[in-house]
C-alpha cells in the first residue's frame, strides 16, 4: 500500500485540494474554478483510482485506507491520513464514508470520437439536477450505453454531487458536449444514428416498437424531468418516443425514464463499458 501521511493540522496547505466543499463560490469542483474531480467513499474512490482520471492526493480516516489497500498499490499520489473531526474541518461537513479523492481531469473526448465505436447512445436536454445526471450515467453503465452527449443547459456531470450518485460510473461512461444545439443532432446522422426522442405525447410510437423503427444505431434523446425535450429538439429527432403508462400517470424520473428505455436497447448488455483514452473512460 502507498505510504500514509498523518496529519493533523486542518489549516495544512497539502490540504488545500479537499477544502471547503460545502462554500459554493470556492468549490474546488467548480468547472469554471480550478475543476477537480473529487470521488466520496471507497466504492466511488476505487473506481477514481482505476480510471484515467490523474489522482492528486486522497485524504480520510485510517480505516477505510486499509480497505483500499490494494487500489493504493498502483498509485503514486499522496495519501492523507487524519481524524474525523479534523477531516469534517477541512472539507466544511461530517463525512460519513471516511475517505475523499481528489484527480484532474483529461482532455475530454469529442462527440466524433465517442461515436466511432458506439451503438446506443444517450443525448440529454436540460437535465441540469445532479442527482438525476449521476444516476442516469449508473444506469448507463448497468444497461451497456456507449456514451452520453451533453446538448444545452445539462449540469456538469463531474460535479461531486453527480460522480457520487453515479457511484463513480461517470468516470468510466464517456460524455462529451455539443458546440450547438440542436444542430449537433445533425452529427448523429452524418453517423448512421436514429434520433428517438423520448416523450409522453400520445401521437410517439411505443418504445417497444422502437426496434421496428430503428433497427440499428441509436440515439435516445432525452429532456429535463417537467419541462421535458423543448420543441426545438423535438422537431430535431428522427422519431418520438414514449413508455406506456397506465392512466393518470404521464411521465417518469427521468434517470428512471432511461433506465427503462435503455434496458429495452440492450440487446448488447454484459459487455464493458468505456474504451476511450478520455475523461469518462477506462
Amino acid at each position: 500500500m502507498a505510504d500514509l501521511i498523518f496529519l493533523d493540522d486542518r489549516d495544512d496547505p497539502r490540504l488545500d485540494d479537499f477544502r471547503d466543499l460545502s462554500t459554493a463560490d470556492r468549490r474546488p469542483d467548480r468547472p469554471g474554478g480550478r475543476g477537480l474531480v473529487i470521488a466520496e467513499g471507497t466504492v466511488v474512490v476505487a473506481r477514481l483510482l482505476t480510471s484515467v482520471y490523474p489522482v492528486r492526493a486522497l485524504l480520510g480516516v485510517e480505516r477505510r485506507f486499509r480497505e483500499l489497500a490494494t487500489e493504493l498499490a498502483e498509485i503514486d499520489a499522496p495519501v492523507y491520513v487524519t481524524s474525523a473531526d479534523t477531516m469534517a474541518a477541512v472539507v466544511g461537513f461530517h463525512l460519513n464514508r471516511g475517505v475523499l479523492a481528489v484527480a484532474d481531469r483529461p482532455a475530454a473526448p469529442t462527440a466524433e470520437r465517442i461515436l466511432d465505436d458506439a451503438q446506443t447512445v444517450a443525448v440529454l436536454e436540460g437535465v441540469g439536477d445532479h442527482e438525476n445526471l449521476g444516476a442516469l450515467f449508473r444506469n448507463a453503465a448497468a444497461l451497456g450505453v456507449d456514451g452520453v452527449l451533453l446538448g444545452e443547459g445539462c449540469s456538469d456531470p463531474l460535479y461531486r454531487r453527480s460522480v457520487r450518485v453515479s457511484m463513480g460510473h461517470v468516470l468510466r461512461v464517456p460524455f462529451a458536449t455539443f458546440g450547438s444545439w440542436p444542430g449537433g443532432l445533425d452529427l448523429l446522422r452524418e453517423r448512421g444514428f436514429r434520433v428517438a426522442a423520448l416523450t409522453p405525447r400520445e401521437d410517439s410510437v411505443p418504445l417497444r416498437s422502437l426496434r421496428g423503427h430503428a433497427p440499428g444505431k441509436v440515439a435516445l434523446l432525452l429532456g429535463a424531468e417537467g419541462p421535458g425535450l423543448s420543441d426545438q429538439a423535438l422537431a430535431a429527432a428522427d422519431l418520438a418516443v414514449r413508455i406506456p403508462m397506465v392512466s393518470g400517470v404521464d411521465s417518469l424520473n427521468v434517470a428512471t425514464a432511461a433506465a427503462v428505455a435503455f434496458y429495452e436497447l440492450s440487446g448488447h448488455v454484459g459487455k464493458s463499458v468505456g474504451g476511450l483514452d478520455g475523461p469518462a473512460s477506462r
